[in-house]
């Protein structure tokens, strides 16, 4: 196939982590489609992340969460508008598999591909695509977003190709505040069932001899961070940062420890040594690696049918994560 001038866009709107879990399929598919134009549509919340990408020819907004908040018919007119008006694509793939991501898609020009009914989050989504990959919900997430795009893109699937991944977003300059060696602690997450309690958090901060820093991103989430602070000596809360000064920020951590959200991903994405904490969720949601683990609780998880008010993410010992810490440290 001749890729020059081939145009792919990607649609991949929220959330953090997913964004994250996505980003490896450029790589993948710069490999096959070195001259391909590649757009990726985001939330705009999320538009910094992808922002100057090096694999990425455009980053499109669409503000859903500001439509839905503010009621704005024109606002919504403006955005179908925008999303019509750009050139066509030889393949459109919704990575994401909602309702709202093939709604997007299907006002984009170009063949149209997503996830099918019994493989997408909301089956509904699968009647807006040309063609569809079956891929089993169940699967890790990372490899399910890897294979509905490669699949799209009738690009081989080769596992080491995300094991052998370079960090996924650039690089900015080490934080001026960091120390030499650092140990980012993540310590919120969308829900409250997924929250490693802040009692053992500090347990942990206060039996490692590296600095901890407290990433936060709500007023609850620097509260407890102040009360961790309070309560581990070398527990640091972090500024309030943006996506790339976060991605900067794990860059150049020694370790991440946190929950089962955005942030504490990106060690993974920035090939960082990380520990996630699961929940209601499971090991499904990474890519375990030598360096990169997940430490489940007791509890069993349905993936199609998850409980939040699972709080078992408690029942981890602070000890066994400690051990695991100083084992990657």
């Amino acid at each position: 196939m001749n890729t020059r001038n081939f145009r792919i866009a990607i649609v991949r709107l929220s959330a953090l982590g997913d964004i994250v879990n996505t980003a490896v399929a450029l790589q993948i598919v710069r490999k096959h489609y070195p001259d391909a134009t590649i757009d990726w549509y985001v939330e705009e919340a999320f538009a910094p992340l992808l922002q100057d990408h090096p694999l990425l020819h455009e980053v499109i907004t669409v503000p859903l969460k500001r439509i839905k908040k503010t009621k704005s018919f024109q606002l919504l007119r403006e955005t179908i508008h925008t999303l019509k008006s750009h050139p066509p694509y030889d393949q459109i793939i919704d990575a994401q598999g909602l309702l709202k991501s093939a709604i997007v898609t299907s006002f984009l020009k170009g063949k149209k591909h997503g996830f099918d009914r019994n493989s997408a989050r909301e089956k509904l989504a699968a009647r807006f695509y040309d063609t569809a990959s079956s891929i089993p919900y169940e699967m890790n997430v990372i490899k399910r977003n890897v294979l509905v795009i490669t699949e799209a893109l009738e690009i081989p699937y080769r596992e080491e190709d995300i094991v052998e991944k370079k960090a996924l977003f650039p690089i900015q300059e080490k934080p001026q505040w960091l120390n030499e060696k650092a140990v980012a602690c993540v310590i919120g997450a969308s829900w409250p069932s997924k929250c490693y309690p802040k009692e053992q958090f500090a347990e942990i901060c206060s039996a490692l001899s590296h600095p901890c820093y407290l990433v936060w991103g709500s007023e609850q989430e620097y509260q407890d961070a102040h009360w961790i602070a309070q309560h581990a000596a070398n527990a640091v809360i972090t500024p309030k940062m943006g996506l790339r000064e976060l991605v900067s920020f794990i860059a150049h951590c020694d370790l991440v420890i946190g929950n089962d959200t955005g942030p504490t991903h990106m060690g993974w994405a920035m090939n960082r040594p990380s520990i996630t904490l699961f929940g209601p969720t499971n090991e499904r949601m990474i890519f375990p690696t030598d360096i990169n683990i997940g430490i489940k609780s007791p509890s069993p998880v349905n993936i199609l049918k998850i409980d939040r008010n699972d709080f078992s993410i408690r029942d981890i010992n602070p000890s066994v994560i400690i051990q695991k810490a100083k084992e990657l440290l």
